[in-house]
């Protein structure tokens, strides 16, 4: 899934692509305009042919750039400072400890375990 920040800047990126097509379009016309020959002619047309594959080139190199900022942005987050990974710290016994009692501390992190059990609702007391 494509970030926010990461679709903005390919729609910009997409933006100048459709104008710089545009610009050579109309450079095309004015170089045919004041052209005398056919091969002059076909010279503008060959420019305005370059440039636009220029101008999508660009466009897929930024759309590169985008996808691989994200990612690094995403990996960022994971990995802390000193490469260390967050996020990672399960709840449950390691070695030499007994189980944690629902409802205190785990020594290890500090942290409150969780009241109910991972992965449902609480209790329903009877009521359906």
């Amino acid at each position: 899934m494509h970030s926010v920040k990461e679709k903005v800047s390919n729609a910009a990126a997409a933006g100048k692509e459709h104008v710089d097509i545009l610009k050579a379009k109309a450079e095309e016309k004015a170089e045919k305009a004041v052209a005398r020959t056919r091969e002059e002619k076909r010279i503008a047309e060959e420019v305005r042919k370059a440039k636009e594959a220029e101008a999508k080139m660009e466009l897929h190199q930024a759309k590169a750039r985008h996808a691989a900022e994200t990612l690094q942005s995403k990996q960022s987050h994971l990995i802390g400072p000193h490469g260390h990974h967050h996020g990672t710290h399960t709840v449950g016994v390691h070695r030499g400890q007994q189980n944690p009692v629902v409802g205190s501390t785990i020594p290890t992190t500090g942290t409150v375990a969780p009241t109910y059990p991972l992965g449902g609702y609480p209790p329903s007391h009877g009521h359906i």
